[in-house]
């Protein structure tokens, strides 16, 4: 039977390593689906990485509800920026929001269950988009934020981003960043910081299932 891998431990590794050759700031793109998501994440990883956010979320159902959310995605980046001895500067990328190239991709598979295909689709689109631009830019690494959340799948999601980095010739940083309490200190983090917090992850599917519950 193969075993289950640890990828919170394996992106350990990957610091100690890099601690024992002192190449902390190395460049990472960073795909984040909010900013409550990013809040422990870019916490954690600003001591070991220069990161780039970037902010592309095509899945996202109303202009307005992208627009509030990636407003506070920038308000947090400016409120860590402010902390200097915390670690190193965050910049931040917005990428285009073309709701119609989300409906293409999810095409089919609309009645698929909140968790299954139609999301795995989701994930491949965002971090698609992510490694290309972090190959085209000349990254160290690139990674999401997506990880941080109980409802999204960690293993499809480093399985994917493992594909990509083959693909494009870019290197994945693998992250299961809900362990060690990441989910619980993103919460803590949203409330120090008056983070609008969602309560659905942002397509029109799942902003119904929300409303139904």
């Amino acid at each position: 039977m193969e075993q289950k891998r640890n990828f919170s431990k394996e992106l350990e590794r990957i610091i100690k390593e890099m601690q024992q050759q002192n190449t902390f700031g190395k460049s990472l793109l960073l795909h984040s689906c909010c900013a409550p998501c990013s809040s422990s994440v870019m916490e954690y990883l600003r001591q070991y990485f220069r990161i780039t956010v970037f902010y592309y979320n095509p899945n996202i159902s109303m202009e307005a509800e992208y627009q509030k959310r990636v407003a506070e995605q920038k308000r947090l980046i400016d409120a860590y920026n402010k902390q200097l001895e915390k670690g190193f500067l965050i910049d931040c990328m917005e990428g285009d929001y073309k709701q119609s190239v989300f409906y293409e991709a999810v095409k089919g598979l609309e009645q698929c269950p909140e968790g299954g295909e139609r999301c795995f689709v989701c994930y491949e689109l965002r971090l698609c988009e992510t490694a290309k631009l972090a190959a085209e830019k000349g990254f160290d690494w690139f990674a999401t934020t997506l990880t941080v959340s109980p409802l999204k799948n960690a293993a499809k999601l480093n399985e994917i981003g493992e594909r990509l980095a083959q693909k494009y010739e870019i290197r994945w940083l693998p992250s299961d960043f809900k362990k060690k309490d990441g989910y619980k200190r993103s919460i803590e983090l949203s409330a120090e910081y008056d983070l609008y917090r969602q309560n659905y992850c942002g397509c029109v599917f799942s902003r119904e299932q929300a409303a139904n519950r």
